[in-house]
């Protein structure tokens, strides 16, 4: 990542991209924290990813094998904002924080 804007403008989509509409409500970052902030982008060569809904089909003669089967699900899922006690307590959390959902 070459050069000032370029990091400031990473650093704007990467913002964006966690929470929609928020570089523009935030402070911008300080010249101090621009140089203590490093920006990489790493090129992925090769990505490997293993994806599917329901249970895995196997050999019938596997069900049969004192092992239990079956799946995990998983979810990640935002809570309630919770204020900065030090912040500005006449500001409620704006709409893209109070309706935050990661994006798909």
């Amino acid at each position: 990542m070459e050069g000032q804007a370029a990091k400031l403008a990473a650093m704007r989509d990467f913002v964006e991209y966690v929470i929609r509409g928020r570089w523009a409500t935030v402070l911008p970052p300080t010249e101090q924290e621009l140089k203590g902030t490093m920006v990489l982008a790493v090129p992925l060569v090769e990505a490997s990813a293993k994806v599917r809904t329901g249970f895995a089909v196997n050999d019938e003669q596997d069900y049969s094998a004192a092992a239990w089967t079956g799946v995990i699900p998983m979810k990640w899922t935002s809570q309630a904002p919770v204020a900065d006690p030090r912040g500005n307590p006449g500001i409620p959390a704006p709409a893209n924080i109070q309706n935050y959902s990661r994006p798909q």
